[in-house]
C-alpha cells in the first residue's frame, strides 16, 4: 500500500487560521477597531505559529493514502477555525455586555460541560465507574492536572472579561513558543533556524501589536479662514 506524508503538519498550521478569523469577529461583532499595524501583526503572528507548528508536527510517521482525505480534513479545520473565533468573541460579548460576574458566567458554562462529560463517561465507561467507583485511579498527579486546566479555564475567562480574545490569541501563540522551547531542556529539542524564524517572527509580532496607536489627525477646516492667517486683500479695501 503506498503511504504518504501525514497531513497532520498542514492541518496544524491551517488551524492557527483562527488568530485570523477571531480578529474577524471581533470587528463585526464587538465594532472593534483595529489599526493597519495591528492586522499586519496578526498576519505575521499567524506565519510565525505555522512555522512553529510544522517544526513541531514534521516528525511525524507516514500513513496509508486510504487513510487520509486531505479535502474532508481541510474543511473540517476551516469550520473549526470559524467555531472557535466566533466562539470566542460571543463569550467575551456576554462576559463584557452583561452585569453577570465571570464566576457566574463560568458556572453557567461549566453546568453545560459537566453534563456532557458525565453523559459521555457514562456511555463509554459506564459499566467500569460503576464497578470501580468514580476516582478510581486518581493520583496526586492526575488532581494536580485537573487543577491546573480548572485554574487555566478561569484565567482565561479573567483575559476574556478585562482584555479581549485577540490578546488571548497572542499569549496562547507565545507559549506555544515557550513551551517548544522548555523541550530544548527536557526532551532534547533541538533548535533549528526555522524555529528561531518562527519563535521571532512571533514575539516581534506581539510587540507590534502591543505599540500605542497613533491619534488620527485632525480634519481640516477648509471653509473658514484660519484665525492667524491675516486676509489677501487690506482691511482698508474690505470695509469699503
Amino acid at each position: 500500500m503506498t503511504a504518504l506524508t501525514s497531513p497532520t503538519p498542514l492541518l496544524q498550521v491551517t488551524y492557527q487560521l483562527k488568530i485570523l478569523t477571531t480578529a474577524l469577529f471581533s470587528v463585526l461583532l464587538l465594532r472593534k477597531s483595529l489599526s493597519h499595524l495591528q492586522w499586519g501583526s496578526l498576519v505575521i503572528l499567524f506565519i510565525g505559529v505555522a512555522i512553529v507548528q510544522s517544526e513541531q508536527s514534521g516528525g511525524k510517521e507516514s500513513v496509508a493514502a486510504s487513510d487520509q482525505n486531505y479535502i474532508v480534513g481541510l474543511i473540517a479545520v476551516g469550520v473549526s477555525c470559524l467555531s472557535s473565533g466566533f466562539a470566542g468573541v460571543y463569550f467575551e460579548r456576554i462576559l463584557k455586555g452583561s452585569s453577570g460576574s465571570v464566576w457566574l458566567r463560568n458556572i453557567q458554562l461549566g453546568i453545560f460541560g459537566t453534563a456532557l462529560g458525565l453523559l459521555a463517561m457514562w456511555q463509554q465507561d459506564g459499566a467500569a465507574v460503576a464497578e470501580r467507583g468514580f476516582f478510581y485511579g486518581y493520583t496526586p498527579l492526575v488532581w494536580c492536572v485537573i487543577f491546573n486546566q480548572a485554574f487555566g479555564g478561569l484565567l482565561v475567562a479573567v483575559v476574556v472579561k478585562y482584555a479581549d480574545n485577540i490578546l488571548k490569541g497572542f499569549a496562547t501563540s507565545l507559549s506555544i513558543v515557550v513551551s517548544t522551547a522548555a523541550s530544548v531542556h527536557l526532551f532534547g529539542f533541538h533548535v533549528d533556524l526555522p524555529f528561531a524564524l518562527g519563535a521571532g517572527l512571533v514575539i516581534g509580532a506581539v510587540y507590534l501589536y502591543s505599540l500605542p496607536r497613533t491619534p488620527d489627525p485632525p480634519l481640516s477646516n477648509t471653509s473658514q479662514t484660519p484665525p492667524h492667517k491675516e486676509p489677501f486683500l487690506p482691511k482698508s479695501v474690505l470695509t469699503k
